[in-house]
């Protein structure tokens, strides 16, 4: 008889929930992770810290009132890493109990240690101080995440010269900072330092910045990023990196050669499979580490899964949580509907950005119809109490049955209003509902009733147009 029926391997959003609905169906489970990560990267070092890292900067910087109170405004006048810092350890502390209660209130066998594979069914789990204990288990679930890839050209030092998790280490806000890469991660830690007053360039070798978003809504985002004096160096790849006593230089294969205190590296990441000595089990991965798998989350080894970043698109932790739950579920033999299309996508820049279904590009180039409706905050009440004049709501709405086909919001509160669209889409909502439903004044929502008037008046005038 096996130890346990489900054995996870990673603490992060995915490995959380498949430990937590695989105990909830009555199965003996235990999870795997090092004693410092509980949590996993999600809570320690990505997105949990970077979160809460943004909001000590918006509310010490004053950022958002300026609009009231004047550009000069801040909170505190000397923004010190140690500010950050506080706030996010305090926050992390906080989420790490908070998990440790729910596994063992839900009778989750916690290892603490590294694993590594010995057969298909068998885990050696190391403690750290030379000591490797076996276990057995029927079911297994990779949920390891991901860390910052760091290309062999750079030598990285974790003080100058950095990547992603690097930035909460940093001993003090640098005055100058050249970010390599826009994809997510490094276009919000470029605003965040940017708010701070860092005088931040942002290289990127792609022609513009967060390609799978709305051409306006970057744009948006862009205009605002200059007006807290970000540079973009778009179509530019860094030659090398050339470390001084005081800071770096980044140098660009056409000749450009940036100065700054620090580099900051965001190309992407790289799947922490590297010591689970996948061979054992009968597993690859590929150069990027991560593990291919079918639509229920299994790999190759029918009875092993994997879920989360290492199984790479759309590496979120909120699509990792649903499929760690699916996932388990499959394990273990229970009927569980798919992952919902669906998926709104969350940016937690400065401001923020959020959307869900399809852009205007993508409509475009399937040949799809669609009309515009848009609201903006500055036309809102409540966007006047708050002092945000430059956010925004668009609809993406069908002329032929008035479905919703995208929703794209920049602005404060960003990522929680997507999920009014989202709910109206994924019931078969109309753009009919918006115009009659009632939003409390003032609010931001009713962003949603202005911009499906919006909408609605374009689709009524092409139709009195058309007759």
């Amino acid at each position: 008889m096996s130890d346990f029926d489900l054995l996870v391997l990673g603490s992060g959003p995915g490995g959380q929930r498949a430990a937590i609905a695989a105990a909830k169906l009555g199965r003996r489970v235990a999870i795997v992770d090092r004693r410092t990560m509980l949590g996993g990267v999600c809570i320690n070092t990505g997105t949990i810290p970077s979160k809460t890292l943004r909001e000590a900067v918006l509310y010490l910087t004053g950022l958002n009132q300026r609009e009231l109170y004047g550009q000069s405004y801040r909170v505190k006048e000397d923004i010190t890493v140690a500010d950050l810092g506080m706030r996010t350890q305090h926050v992390i502390g906080r989420e790490v109990d908070v998990i440790r209660s729910q596994l063992a209130r839900n009778h989750v066998t916690v290892l603490s240690g590294t694993g590594r594979f010995l057969d298909p069914h068998t885990v050696g789990v190391s403690d750290g101080d030379g000591r490797e204990h076996k276990v057995t288990a029927d079911r297994i679930v990779i949920a390891t995440g991901t860390r910052p890839a760091r290309p062999d050209s750079v030598e990285f030092d974790d003080r100058t010269v950095i990547d992603s998790d690097g930035i909460l280490s940093l001993e003090r806000i640098p005055e100058t900072m050249v970010v390599v890469g826009a994809g997510v991660i490094g276009i919000e830690y470029a605003s965040m330092f940017a708010a701070l007053g860092t005088k931040v360039t942002v290289v990127e070798r792609r022609e513009r910045m967060l390609e799978f978003c709305d051409l306006e809504i970057v744009e948006a985002l862009k205009y605002h990023l200059r007006d807290l004096a970000v540079t973009f160096r778009f179509r530019e790849s860094v030659a090398s990196v050339e470390r001084r006593r005081d800071g770096a230089i980044t140098v660009l294969e056409s000749g450009k050669r940036i100065p700054a205190d620090t580099v900051m590296y965001s190309a992407g990441r790289h799947g922490m499979t590297g010591d689970l000595d996948l061979a054992a089990a009968g597993l690859t991965a590929d150069a990027r580490g991560r593990i291919t798998v079918d639509g229920d989350y299994r790999t190759e080894v029918p009875h092993i899964y994997a879920v989360g970043d290492v199984i790479g698109f759309p590496s979120l932790a909120a699509t990792s949580m649903e499929q760690g739950r699916l996932a388990a579920h499959h394990a273990c033999g229970e009927p569980v509907s798919g992952l919902d299309e669906l998926q709104p996508i969350g940016i937690y820049t400065v401001p923020e950005i959020s959307f869900v279904g399809r852009t205007e590009d993508e409509l475009t180039e399937a040949k799809v119809p669609f009309e515009v409706g848009i609201s903006r905050y500055r036309e809102l009440a409540r966007g006047q109490i708050i002092g945000d004049s430059y956010g925004m709501l668009k609809l993406l709405v069908s002329p032929e049955d008035r479905s919703l086909l995208g929703v794209h919001v920049f602005g404060t509160g960003a990522t929680e209003l997507v999920h009014i669209g989202q709910t109206v889409m994924g019931c078969g909502g109309t753009v009919d509902y918006l115009v009659n439903a009632v939003f409390n004044y003032p609010t931001l929502a009713e962003s949603y009733k202005v911009a499906a008037l919006d909408a609605m008046n374009k689709m009524r005038h092409i139709a009195r147009l058309s007759q």
